[in-house]
């Protein structure tokens, strides 16, 4: 055994071979360089830290690329940060959803502002080739205003110049829309109907049908339901000598549009008019179920059915008229009890059910009937503004004052507005309605 002494003599011994070396006195050999190392070597090296490969289900999802609020940073005695994020900041990082997995929302559903703000939403589809997005509005052919100072601008600058239609030519086209509105789910019928005759009924259900018909491009029908023989086939120049009845009876031969076109008479304005009994004793007969079969054969080929009801509201006709009815139009004259007698009409159908018709009516007021002159319209129309959607007046005109064909080009052009505002204002309260 070395004693502790030879030990540290020895190491006394190499540390001054050391510095002797050091300071350049004398070459250190290698036995000398052997005995100055430590019996033991430790060398500490920094590796990179693992890399954490994350399983499949951790990789479906990615944080969103927001900030962090501070209040939701909770840290623990233990030293360690927890991040609370609530639900909504968690997105499907992989490929998007199909349309089964997102309901309504497909890829091809996503707008173009999307696409060009970097979504990857894959190829376009066909329906995002609109006319809008590709036509040139600056390039191509603008067809002629009308209006005469835009018509003169444009023919004195050979056609450099357009102005644009005219406010009054605007004004038509917009109304035109809004009678040639599109109306989904089958045919719609519209009633006209009071408890008092002798104020226009019949004439308003004319200018309304021909008014619909000369802008709409599909089909109208107006059908004379009156049980006490209505004069509404008289408004127009009769093609056939067929009635109600008939269209009754050969219901089950009736195939296609021609065969039903056969028992109707056609307007200049396309309107068509299917007629009531002339004859007083079968008037009668015709019932609620014969009106049934008349309306399913009109809602195979028309979109709009309009009917001129009579005055008796509890015959089972006017029944089955209300059920199927969308929207209604009551007709009150000028005079004091024709008001009060429209507003009774109204009065009777809230207190049957019907109040979300009555909610959603159209008053027509026909000035042309005796004793206008003598009354307040004004008090008139804010009566039936507190219990209908809207009014509207009709004017008096000598072609309707006759009674007998109405000329839709020949009427007065107030007369024409009239009927044009009546019917855009029944197209607007149309009610939305699933296809069937």
């Amino acid at each position: 055994m070395v004693s502790d002494r030879a030990q540290s003599e020895s190491a006394d011994v190499v540390d001054d071979r050391a510095r002797t070396v050091a300071e350049g006195l004398e070459p250190l050999g290698n036995d000398d360089l052997v005995a100055a190392l430590p019996e033991s070597l430790t060398i500490d090296v920094a590796l990179p830290a693992p890399v954490h490969e994350a399983p499949e289900d951790e990789t479906a999802v990615a944080l969103v690329d927001t900030g962090i609020d501070p209040s939701i940073v909770e840290v623990l005695e233990t030293g360690t940060t927890t991040i609370a994020l609530s639900e909504p900041a968690i997105i499907a990082a992989t490929t998007p959803a199909s349309p089964a997995d997102t309901g309504s929302i497909a890829v091809a559903d996503y707008s173009r502002r999307e696409r060009m703000a970097g979504a990857d939403v894959g190829p376009e589809s066909a329906a995002m080739l609109t006319a809008d997005r590709l036509i040139d509005p600056r390039r191509g052919p603008r067809s002629a205003p009308e209006g005469a100072w835009p018509r003169f601008v444009y023919r004195a600058t050979f056609h450099r110049v357009n102005l644009g239609d005219s406010a009054r030519v605007r004004a038509r086209k917009e109304l035109d829309a809004r009678i040639d509105a599109v109306l989904e789910g089958g045919a719609r019928f519209v009633p006209v109907l009071t408890r008092k005759g002798g104020v226009g009924k019949t004439t308003i259900t004319t200018l309304l049908g021909m008014a619909l018909a000369s802008v709409r491009e599909d089909r109208v029908i107006a059908i004379d339901a009156n049980p006490d023989r209505g004069t509404l086939s008289e408004r127009v120049t009769k093609q056939t000598r067929a009635t109600v009845r008939d269209l009754v009876n050969k219901a089950a031969s009736i195939q296609g549009y021609t065969d039903f076109s056969k028992l109707v008479s056609r307007d200049a304005t396309r309107l068509d008019i299917l007629a009531s009994d002339t004859d007083p004793m079968l008037s009668e007969a015709f019932d609620e179920n014969d009106y049934n079969v008349v309306a399913d054969l009109a809602a195979r080929y028309y979109s709009i059915v309009l009917t001129d009801c009579g005055t008796g509201i509890v015959h089972s006709v006017m029944r089955a008229t209300l059920q199927r009815a969308d929207s209604i139009v009551i007709v009150s004259g000028g005079s004091v009890d024709e008001a009060r007698l429209a507003s009774e009409t109204l009065t009777w159908l809230e207190a049957n059910g019907y109040g979300d018709l009555v909610r959603n009516a159209v008053v027509a007021i026909n000035t042309a009937t005796q004793g206008t002159n003598l009354v307040k319209l004004e008090e008139i129309e804010a009566h039936f503004a507190s219990r209908v959607r809207a009014i509207v007046r009709m004017p008096y005109d000598e072609q309707l004052a006759a009674g007998s064909v109405i000329h839709w080009n020949d009427l007065r052009p107030l007369t024409r507005q009239s009927a044009r505002e009546l019917a855009a204002i029944v197209i607007d309260g149309m009610p939305d309605r699933a296809e069937a």
